[in-house]
């Protein structure tokens, strides 16, 4: 019982306040609580054509330690999605990297130049497709977008921002002609995106919905033809075509990456400049094709390296009988031969699983073609397009179609840091001297400064000098400088260096016309055959009337320059040989000279003393050769006697050679 009367005061307390907390839940109204917000839609969803984004994923410090030009690596992605309603075909995105970056690896995608990895992509690079090269919309896929998008992951090398900066691109684009992008749109510090409409009014989109895309236009063209398919191997035709009327290759090198681990079993046509199977055998194709005799196979480098045959294989049962084979590397512009402006070969291509199928067919990637004395080329991705067709090979008046085909366009291209080989030098019968090559115009060798200076101009000649090599003529030339009392650096200046030299000669000036010497010497050890020479005039071109030794002409399409070439039974530019006594006399440089004539009744005004009469660029055989820094001016000649005997030197010694 007293336990009971000592519960109530409790029961009762705990009542009140039951009752209480009751009354205070009825009395005042519930606060609802707030609602989650929605999630924002993505970017790409307010996108109709080609959504792409860069994100920032990471990033760290690497050695070594540099203050002044840290290293960090860095981790991003490059997203490119199809969200418009047609395919794209062969997608093309440009990154506009700003910090000395050395992209070292990219997956799903090759750099659109031809480079391998790793290449410094500090001043911004185009990314093309690869293996996924087309995106196909939403429309066609019912939102598949395994079909619809790519991502590219990057990793490589930045300089110079560390955390908490991000090193974040400058700007990205669709590169796809056809498409016109809005600015693109930062998100956070580590985020950028952009969203890219196809322009209806282009003419590039006159093709959609076609099944390949429209031939390109080039100053070079690969053709990559698979001619013949099978589960394990396949046929490919290679043919290499010049369309530039100044472009040309010599001794040309082709070399690419194959990219599934191809090998080349045989080749016609053309052959590997290093044979090659030890990738083969100790690698997976040893271990696949167990009871391949790897002695027959040609090539297992992952970047091979091409090279024409001469011409003595070009009726090999086994190595030749390709049309436009075997002519030692050599193509010409299409203006001097068309059957002579194009070269092709066949190789048979071993494939790897899971390739093991007749349809499974991947082009190489990332081309480079050069040669030894010509312009730069720059080349693209290769691109599917509708398939080559070709002369039945029995006679008959059929074609033979491609089972696929894949274009590489190649454009030449000027590099900043390029370093010419061929230069010019100036002379005028108003101007005693003859102004050579600039020091160091085609590059020193090591370090010059110890034996001549490099930053030196180089020092007036006498003009019949210009036929003695640099290292004979030092007593001719501080003879020369006495004799006009020119002050000699020292060291003396170093000399060209190169390999080809054009002297460019005023040779007369009256009312009427003018005309103009133009002489070619080689100092190579190899001679050029069907060579060819271009000469711009800005201002002069419209007064040209004939060359007389070289076989000239306008150069169609143009109206400043002109184009020479050499005539039959002077094709050649012999190399440097040895003088009549090798024991005392300088080696003797190859040449060819011609006198060119001009008018003055289609360029009035024209001051050819002043400068109108001088080149502002030459070409060799495609390279853009280095033009004097000067032009001869008419100061005070020495004597009649000394200039008219050495100009007919010259002449006279070239005649004799």
């Amino acid at each position: 019982m007293a336990e009971a009367q000592k519960l109530h005061p409790i029961i009762f307390t705990f009542f009140l306040l039951s009752v209480s907390l009751l009354n205070t839940s009825f009395s005042q109204p519930q606060t609802p609580s707030p609602s989650p917000s929605p999630a924002l839609a993505p970017a790409s969803d307010s996108c109709n054509g080609i959504f792409l984004s860069y994100n920032y994923t990471a990033g760290n410090r690497i050695p070594p330690t540099d203050p002044t030009n840290q290293a960090y690596r860095f981790e991003s992605t490059l997203t490119v999605l199809n969200n418009g309603r047609h395919e794209l075909k062969s997608w093309r995105a440009f990154v506009g990297f700003q910090h000395k970056e050395l992209l070292v690896s990219a997956s799903n995608a090759v750099l659109a130049d031809g480079s391998s990895l790793p290449a410094e992509v500090g001043n911004g690079t185009v990314f093309a497709g690869f293996p996924m090269s087309d995106l196909k919309s939403a429309v066609e896929t019912a939102g598949d977008m395994t079909q619809m998008e790519v991502r590219v992951g990057l990793v490589g090398t930045q300089f110079g921002v560390g955390a908490p900066n991000v090193p974040m691109p400058l700007n990205i684009s669709l590169v796809n002609d056809g498409y016109s992008c809005h600015n693109a749109t930062e998100q956070g510090n580590n985020e950028m995106h952009i969203c890219c409409i196809q322009d209806t009014n282009s003419d590039s989109n006159d093709g959609i919905g076609d099944e390949f895309l429209p031939m390109q236009e080039g100053d070079l063209i690969i053709m990559y033809d698979v001619i013949r398919a099978y589960d394990d191997n396949y046929l490919a035709q290679v043919t290499i075509s010049n369309h530039n009327p100044l472009g040309r290759l010599d001794n040309w090198q082709l070399s690419f990456d194959w990219m599934r681990e191809e090998f080349i079993y045989t080749m016609k046509g053309a052959y590997p400049y290093v044979v090659d199977t030890t990738d083969c055998i100790f690698g997976r194709q040893g271990q696949h094709y167990k009871g391949m005799d790897f002695s027959q196979v040609l090539n297992c480098e992952r970047r091979p390296t091409i090279i024409d045959l001469p011409p003595t294989r070009a009726n090999d049962s086994i190595l030749g009988r390709i049309p436009f084979c075997c002519r030692n590397g050599t193509i010409l512009p299409p203006l001097m031969d068309p059957s002579k402006s194009k070269s092709s070969f066949q190789m048979q291509v071993y494939k790897m699983p899971p390739d093991l199928n007749r349809t499974e067919l991947v082009p190489p990637q990332n081309w480079k073609i050069n040669g030894t004395m010509n312009p730069d080329y720059e080349c693209g991705s290769p691109v599917q397009v509708s398939p080559s067709q070709f002369p039945d090979p029995s006679g008959l008046p059929s074609e033979t179609v491609a089972i696929a085909s894949w274009q590489v366009v190649c454009n030449i291209t000027q590099s900043k840091v390029a370093i010419p080989r061929c230069c010019v030098s100036y002379s005028a019968f108003f101007n005693d001297s003859a102004i050579p090559c600039n020091t160091c115009a085609c590059g020193c060798n090591g370090n010059p400064s110890q034996t001549c200076s490099a930053t030196e101009p180089a020092l007036l000649l006498r003009p019949d000098a210009l036929l003695i090599p640099f290292e004979n003529r030092t007593v001719e030339t501080l003879e020369w400088a006495n004799l006009n009392r020119r002050t000699v650096p020292n060291p003396l200046p170093c000399g060209d260096n190169c390999g080809v030299s054009i002297n460019w000669h005023l040779l007369s000036d009256y009312r009427g016309g003018w005309s103009a010497r133009i002489t070619i010497f080689n100092w190579g050890e190899n001679s050029f055959s069907d060579w060819f020479t271009a000469v711009q005039l800005d201002k002069a071109v419209a007064g040209f009337e004939k060359v007389y030794t070289f076989n000239g002409s306008v150069l169609l399409g143009s109206n400043n320059t002109i184009f020479m070439q050499s005539p039959p039974g002077l094709n050649y530019l012999l190399a440097e040989t040895n003088g009549a006594n090798p024991k005392k006399d300088p080696r003797v440089p190859g040449s060819q000279q011609s006198v060119i004539s001009f008018t003055k009744k289609s360029t009035p005004g024209i001051n050819v003393a002043k400068g109108d009469g001088f080149p502002s660029k030459v070409l060799f055989n495609g390279e853009e050769c280095a033009l004097p820094t000067i032009l001869p001016n008419k100061a005070p000649r020495i004597s009649a006697a000394t200039s008219i005997f050495g100009f007919l030197t010259l002449a006279l010694l070239l005649l004799m050679q």
